[in-house]
């Protein structure tokens, strides 16, 4: 992980690069030197997993992402990094410009297509780094037009957060070996006053209510803003079941089902003393046990 030195000030551009091969990390930075002399490389990650937590540290406008990177891809990290603006306290940040680095051009143009984010091709070539860059000056300056135009409502809000998100899932189902989705592998999660990442494996049920998602595990318990319907899509359904339309329960921590004096199924969970309420859609998920 390399920061630079520079001083920022606010007419900058602030971005953070992230590729697990150092010298693509390298080249890039260069070409960017050239091609964009004013933009502050504010830090640098070798994964997906750095590439968040400095994401969340340093704010910046702009995320360059190698979208193929070991624990974390980019695409995941990227879904991350979509959400991060609404479990912080800052509301005048909103969600950065993102650009994947790939050398997967079926990715790249789905991506350019949709409007929401922009691709650099391995290995960078300066011309098309420089249509990269107007581009993304454009969507900043538009970005910034829309918060002069409404300061009362937060900086203009995160308007492209929903359609990335749409289109980062679909990259993420692509990016698995023959078009299997990629669920989610960890989850991030408020803990008290902290951001933690929790293995998806390890979280024993989810419980929403109308405002948050409790996350469940053995040994904590944390927060999201996540509702169950967007879980429903992004986890493994081999390994989470949904019981009722607020809960989702890990099938290897089911203990057992019992009923209540109102021949109601309740789910019990290995590690926990709390029961889960299994709501008429879905008794069909328990019989025969």
């Amino acid at each position: 992980m390399n920061e630079t030195t520079t001083t920022s000030t606010p007419s900058r551009i602030r971005a953070v690069l992230a590729d697990d091969e150092r010298l693509m990390r390298e080249q890039l930075r260069s070409r960017l030197t050239e091609v964009w002399p004013e933009l502050d490389i504010v830090a640098e990650g070798k994964n997906g997993l750095e590439a968040v937590d400095l994401v969340r540290e340093h704010k910046p406008d702009l995320v360059f992402l190698d979208i193929r990177m070991p624990g974390l891809t980019g695409v995941d990290a990227a879904r991350q990094i979509a959400q991060l603006p609404d479990q912080g306290d800052d509301d005048e940040w909103l969600v950065p410009e993102i650009v994947f680095i790939t050398a997967y051009d079926q990715y790249a143009v789905e991506a350019f297509e949709q409007g929401v984010a922009d691709y650099v091709l391995k290995p960078a070539e300066r011309e098309r780094l420089q249509v990269t860059v107007q581009r993304i000056k454009k969507r900043l300056a538009q970005r910034q037009d829309n918060a002069d135009a409404a300061p009362e409502s937060g900086g203009g809000g995160n308007s492209n957060a929903a359609p990335l998100q749409q289109l980062l899932h679909k990259l993420s189902a692509q990016l698995n070996p023959g078009g299997k989705p990629a669920y989610l592998q960890w989850i991030q999660a408020t803990v008290g006053q902290a951001i933690q990442m929790i293995p998806v494996e390890d979280v024993l049920f989810f419980i929403s209510d109308e405002k948050y998602t409790r996350v469940q595990t053995a040994t904590l318990e944390a927060l999201i803003r996540k509702p169950i319907k967007e879980l429903v899509d992004e986890l493994d359904p081999a390994l989470f079941w949904q019981i009722h339309r607020s809960t989702l329960v890990n099938v290897k921590a089911i203990a057992g089902v019992t009923r209540d004096f109102r021949g109601r199924q309740l789910v019990g969970v290995k590690g926990n003393n709390e029961k889960l309420e299994v709501s008429r859609s879905y008794t069909h998920l328990f019989k025969g046990m």
